[in-house]
């Protein structure tokens, strides 16, 4: 999953970047128009918007958006001394809110929960055969076994098992787990990463298919 952070501040942008990278690949602008540039290029599965930003404001970002009825969930951050704001955005469209400062599990919490109703998904919880997913921890058991997964590896499983019976492309795949603060990325890496989930998994729970991607299959 990847998520685009609109927030000024450069020590919480960075701090919040950092601490939601360990769930998610994040891209990290610092004011509305950068937010605008980047959209129209990446797709997003959230935006973690600031309402006070310098130029165009928050809410002038999530009016523009909505008008285009671009559907894409927003999750605003706001200072604690205002209520208005907070109501305004949610009149607007955004789908949540946090007031700052906020508890980064918060955050994650809050996260997971608007991308998984974005989806359909009502319940945190997939289960596949023997394997159990949180949706909201990303936790994977078998058998009341925990399955111990990379970082990269738990991205890809997380996005092949929320799309079941669709294939995902490599080039899907690339564009959800790596964002901008990614080293250099060699061209076999997502068949490396899958080739390691095969042996964790078992070699059928990842299917290929030939000059499409990869899927899980019910």
């Amino acid at each position: 999953m990847r998520l685009l952070l609109v927030e000024d501040d450069p020590n919480l942008g960075k701090a919040t970047a950092e601490g939601l990278r360990e769930s998610y690949a994040v891209d990290w602008v610092q004011n509305a128009e950068d937010a605008i540039e980047t959209l129209a290029t990446h797709d997003y599965q959230l935006m973690i918007l600031d309402i006070n930003l310098p130029g165009m404001s928050g809410l002038q970002l999530l009016e523009q958006l909505r008008a285009k009825h671009d559907a894409l969930p927003i999750l605003f951050l706001t200072a604690r001394d205002t209520p208005h704001q907070r109501a305004t955005g949610l009149n607007m469209g955004a789908d949540d809110y946090l007031i700052k400062p906020f508890d980064l599990d918060e955050l994650l919490a809050r996260c997971a929960a608007l991308i998984r109703r974005s989806q359909g998904l009502t319940a945190p919880i997939i289960q596949h055969k023997d394997l159990c997913y949180n949706l909201s921890t990303m936790s994977l058991i078998r058998d009341d076994m925990p399955i111990i997964l990379s970082a990269k590896e738990r991205h890809i499983f997380d996005l092949l098992i929320r799309n079941i019976n669709r294939a995902i492309s490599k080039e899907q795949i690339m564009e959800n787990i790596y964002d901008w603060s990614s080293e250099h990325i060699e061209s076999n890496t997502i068949e490396v990463h899958i080739a390691a989930l095969r042996k964790k998994l078992g070699r059928d729970i990842i299917k290929t298919q030939r000059g499409i991607g990869y899927m899980i299959t019910s």
